[in-house]
């Protein structure tokens, strides 16, 4: 069975849209009609066909107002941009952690805050891009899982808040297999989907399934979907099979 979707006349914005996630969500909406636009601090390294791209940095307020001031309508807020590098917590400067906070829990505040009225006069929908570091033990990216945790939590706030006008849903990424993976899982990648019962990391199209769903119109709000290939295999259930064996 193959679902579709049509956003024909609907105009949809993804933050951090250029690469990895953001840009397999982007194309998504796009390949199902939408007008789609897209924001990340630098210009992207090649033309993004059929995409309007708008150099923003999300964290900033001023940023902010003129990217969401360039529209006279929005059906679709998904907020994609987030990220850490690889950073435990002793001895990594304390702006960096700051940084990341910014980026991935006060910025998708600063974003929906700013295109709310768009949205509630459109009827619209908010998809924040969450991850499962912000719903277990983040180990090395620590300011990133509680960002995170945050994030999960203000979608649940907005969700009440703003209903019924607006919807608001979180899609809780396991790892993912993306351009930046590696720095992201402490410099590597490889192997990570034998952590996983799917057998494989999430792909972008993975991720941009959920979003069309959860932006599509609907009753659902306040939910948080996982994408994560059925979660991370615990270390102890290694350690188990070994000692059987």
């Amino acid at each position: 069975m193959t679902v579709t979707y049509d956003y024909t006349g609907k105009a949809v914005l993804v933050t951090g849209g250029t690469k990895g996630i953001g840009g397999g969500i982007a194309r998504a909406f796009r390949e199902a009609g939408a007008e789609v636009t897209v924001c990340a601090r630098r210009e992207p390294a090649a033309p993004l066909p059929g995409l309007r791209f708008v150099r923003a940095d999300v964290r900033v307020p001023d940023d902010v107002e003129r990217l969401i001031s360039g529209f006279d309508r929005l059906d679709v807020v998904v907020n994609n941009a987030g990220g850490s590098p690889y950073a435990p917590l002793e001895g990594t400067s304390p702006r960096l952690h700051a940084r990341v906070i910014e980026l991935n829990l006060t910025a998708p505040l600063l974003v929906s805050q700013r295109a709310y009225p768009l949205l509630a006069a459109a009827g619209g929908a908010v998809v924040m891009i969450g991850s499962a570091g912000g719903a277990r033990p983040s180990p090395g990216t620590s300011a990133y899982g509680a960002a995170k945790a945050g994030l999960h939590h203000l979608a649940r706030c907005l969700a009440a808040e703003w209903a019924p006008r607006v919807r608001v849903n979180t899609v809780v990424v396991g790892l993912a297999a993306t351009e930046n993976a590696s720095s992201h899982y402490g410099g590597r990648d490889d192997g990570m989907g034998a952590a996983i019962p799917a057998g494989r990391m999430a792909t972008p199209a993975d991720v941009a399934a959920a979003c069309l769903w959860l932006a599509a119109p609907g009753y659902v709000t306040g939910a948080e979907v996982r994408v994560d290939g059925g979660g991370e295999i615990p270390a102890w259930r290694h350690l188990a099979s070994s000692d059987v064996s």
